[in-house]
């Protein structure tokens, strides 16, 4: 689909063997901005649904007639992610996403609030990851005794779909109710030190969050296979990093760190979900490494799961820091020469990672852009379709807080690809 009348082609949906990706969907009519039912009636705005409730409801629409178009359905949905540039819309948008999938049947989810999204005044902006029905796809929501679910989102913690293993979004809440950060996550209340607020969520999430919800699925954090981390605070990386790598610098994962506004839990300043393999299953996690420079990435440049390969974000930078003339630098950011450059630099790499593993950048089905300025992502999409003449293109681009995690970087690109 071609978006605006632009020479930018937007893949809705991509089918890959029995896997169906649906990356970043905003309550669009592709032409204008946002539906007209979205928009409603501007002289009767308080009439009938929440504006955002109406979103909610357009997206869950097209996306049940997405899946079902290739056979499937929402039951066979193993992973949701949320975007929101404002809290408010949140709510909403659970309702609409409950009406669709029924009480249970909400599969793992992540939410968090962005700084702005691709559409004007859109709200909400989904990805959904499902499965074609058939052998041992069949999804089964698994529940850890000790990882608690907000009631008024109801997704599944973990769900089990053959030999892959889905964990939602975690963050270091006490309970259910979201009312406060775990006791063993937090500092004595009036200590100025005792412990420092990152380190300690971020283990508390690996060790009584991630690591239960991958036992509850046959699985371990030996094989999780890739990981999105959102931090509140970019500064907070290098210990975050250390945390991590004291569990996973022997069996790593693909990692992707995300700069992010605010969080479900307003105490909250990290959150964490997995994609792993069964630790009995046939499927066995492989790692995949490249030539590429260490500071573009803060883990392997991929691990592969049978046919699917998750990527490390990228950002465009060497052992100097960001590549020359990024972002705004030689003075020529509004005609999106920075960004280019740095889509050029992200893509050679990624596709030297994707040949690595015996697949083309042809072959990604989910392709997520974090922008620093989203006026970048014309500029980003051009690069997309030098490389893939007439290609739709499965991306989903969201405006991030700054600095990205190489600061002076202005896009991080998160990818998967399948790999057959």
């Amino acid at each position: 689909m071609t978006i605006g009348g632009t020479d930018i082609v937007f893949a809705q949906g991509v089918r890959a063997g029995n896997w169906l990706f649906f990356t970043g969907h905003e309550a669009t009519d592709f032409e204008t901005g946002l539906a007209g039912p979205v928009i409603g009636q501007p002289g009767l705005p308080l009439h009938g649904l929440t504006r955002y409730r109406r979103e909610g409801d357009a997206l869950m629409e097209r996306l049940t007639r997405l899946v079902e178009s290739e056979g499937s359905d929402l039951r066979h949905a193993v992973r949701l992610d949320q975007y929101y540039p404002t809290w408010r819309a949140v709510d909403p948008y659970h309702h609409a996403r409950r009406a669709r999938f029924g009480k249970g049947g909400i599969p793992p989810s992540t939410s968090v609030v962005m700084k702005e999204l691709l559409v004007k005044d859109a709200g909400i902006d989904v990805s959904m990851l499902a499965v074609m029905p058939g052998g041992d796809r069949t999804p089964r929501r698994a529940d850890p005794k000790d990882v608690p679910v907000p009631p008024w989102s109801g997704f599944a913690p973990c769900m089990i779909s053959g030999d892959y293993v889905f964990v939602a979004g975690q963050m270091a809440n006490e309970d259910d109710k979201m009312a406060a950060v775990h006791p063993k996550a937090s500092r004595p209340r009036q200590a100025m030190w005792g412990g420092t607020d990152i380190r300690l969520q971020t283990e508390f999430l690996i060790t009584d969050r991630l690591e239960p919800a991958m036992r509850v699925g046959g699985s371990s954090l030996a094989n999780a296979v890739k990981a999105q981390v959102y931090l509140g605070n970019i500064e907070d990386l290098p210990d975050f990093l250390d945390v991590w790598n004291a569990y996973f610098a022997k069996t790593p994962c693909a990692l992707t760190i995300v700069p992010t506004s605010s969080f479900g839990l307003v105490d909250g300043i990290i959150e964490i979900n997995l994609f792993g393999v069964r630790d009995d299953g046939r499927t066995k996690k492989q790692i995949i490494e490249v030539d590429l420079p260490q500071a573009m990435r803060f883990g392997p440049a991929a691990v592969k799961a049978g046919d699917l390969l998750c990527l490390s974000g990228l950002v465009a930078a060497d052992a100097k820091g960001p590549i020359a003339h990024v972002g705004d630098a030689g003075g020529l950011g509004h005609l999106g020469v920075g960004a280019q450059r740095q889509m050029r630099y992200l893509l050679d790499a990624a596709a030297k990672v994707c040949a690595a593993a015996g697949t083309q950048l042809a072959n990604v089905v989910r392709a997520q852009h974090f922008h620093t300025n989203l006026a970048d992502v014309y500029a980003a999409q051009r690069v997309w379709h030098e490389r893939l003449p007439g290609v739709p293109i499965p991306f989903g681009a969201v405006g991030t807080p700054g600095p990205m995690p190489v600061p002076g970087t202005t896009i991080l690109l998160d990818l998967w690809a399948y790999a057959p």
